[in-house]
């Protein structure tokens, strides 16, 4: 981000929350196929409130991190968090930086990168993963996990839902960032000069075979679309009617016994040359 204005979900205390319960929710799959093993100095870039920081450290106890964020909110958070974390001890630090345009030499320490859910709120991607190859050194791996708002499906039917998440996509697309950037990342990283370029889509697809993974992330998923209303009201893209009807149709969801979700995203595995 280049501005915490851009920034829909907010920064309050019930919003950081999210984010930690977010990560660990997520966690199965995100890292199904992250191997930074042979990584020892990483750079997290958009490490906001430390909640993927913390599952890295615990994942590869030899990583030194090196964290970049742009707002002052998630870094005091993630530094009230880790400085407790007796993982985190002596292994990390956190700069205020703007990823676009970052206050590093090239090519020196870092020998990895990983991004989670950063580039879908930053005007230019492409600015980005330019300065993490800058600074990367050569041969280094990077891992992206970024969004693809269109795959979202809910059942029953949920129309009010529906227009919410369009809208909350428009507000997303309109202040400079894409809900849709995980289907460019082969593009991005191409463009860029990146080498060894994987894709995968990574799918949560959960129905009556796991009605409590169900239950849990339509749970989540109620969270998310709440936390984009006081912005989305203030800005004029959804109307209270409209809020309370989305409120009450996931409502309906979380109750019906053949309730289905499904959420696709990418993440994008390449090397530095």
């Amino acid at each position: 981000m280049s501005n915490d204005s851009n920034y829909l979900h907010g920064f309050t205390t019930q919003e950081q929350d999210r984010l930690y319960r977010q990560a660990r929710f997520l966690e199965s799959i995100i890292y199904r196929d992250v191997e930074l093993s042979q990584v020892k100095h990483l750079l997290e870039v958009g490490s906001g409130v430390g909640a993927q920081t913390q599952i890295l450290l615990r994942r590869f106890p030899e990583l030194q991190l090196t964290c970049l964020d742009f707002s002052p909110a998630q870094i005091a958070r993630a530094e009230e968090v880790l400085s407790v974390n007796p993982l985190a001890k002596d292994r990390y630090s956190i700069r205020q930086m703007n990823a676009m345009d970052m206050d590093l030499p090239s090519a020196t320490q870092f020998d990895g990168a990983f991004l989670c859910w950063v580039l879908e709120h930053v005007p230019s991607p492409q600015k980005v993963l330019s300065e993490v190859r800058r600074v990367l050194t050569p041969g280094s791996v990077v891992y992206i996990t970024e969004v693809l708002n269109s795959t979202f499906f809910l059942e029953p039917y949920s129309p009010n839902v529906w227009q919410y998440w369009m809208r909350y996509n428009d507000w997303q697309y309109d202040n400079g960032g894409d809900p849709f950037v995980g289907a460019k990342l082969g593009n991005l990283l191409l463009s860029l000069g990146y080498t060894n370029i994987r894709t995968q889509v990574k799918t949560i697809h959960l129905d009556n075979r796991q009605p409590g993974r169900r239950a849990e992330m339509i749970a989540f998923w109620s969270e998310l679309l709440q936390s984009g209303v006081p912005q989305m009201l203030s800005a004029g893209y959804v109307t209270e009617e409209t809020v309370v009807k989305m409120k009450e149709e996931m409502q309906k969801v979380a109750k019906d016994p053949n309730a289905v979700f499904f959420y696709s995203f990418v993440q994008a595995t390449a090397m530095t040359s």
